[in-house]
């Protein structure tokens, strides 16, 4: 059963990873080289996550295939996406949310490297 506390904890976790990242690598490079490097920090931690990962729709009994991918799923249980922008537009929130929604997931982390 997933409590408060230990999402929290894994949320602490997760965002610990992308600033260790964030400090090897600094700012300034594409989104899939930080995707990697934070696939990467999480295995070092023994962080389980799965990446890439289609987002079904169902509607009226039917799968719905619209091509949604979330970055990262930690853990069976947390959203993150990761970006590297210079601005983080309203529609980024909108991403993670629907994602979060779709899935039925508690927390969702939205996570910018620039």
């Amino acid at each position: 059963m997933l409590t408060k506390k230990y999402l929290n904890e894994l949320t602490y976790e997760v965002l610990g990873s992308a600033i260790e990242v964030h400090k090897t690598l600094g700012c300034g490079l594409l989104e899939s080289v930080y995707h990697e490097c934070f696939k990467e920090e999480l295995l070092y931690r023994g962080i389980d996550y799965q990446s890439e990962v289609k987002v079904p729709i169902f509607y009226r009994s039917k799968i719905l295939d619209v091509n949604l991918r979330c970055d990262l799923i930690v853990q069976n249980c947390l959203v993150v996406e990761l970006k590297s922008v210079q601005e983080m537009p309203n529609i980024f929130h909108a991403q993670l949310l629907t994602y979060m929604k779709l899935l039925k997931f508690p927390k969702g982390v939205l996570i910018n490297f620039n």
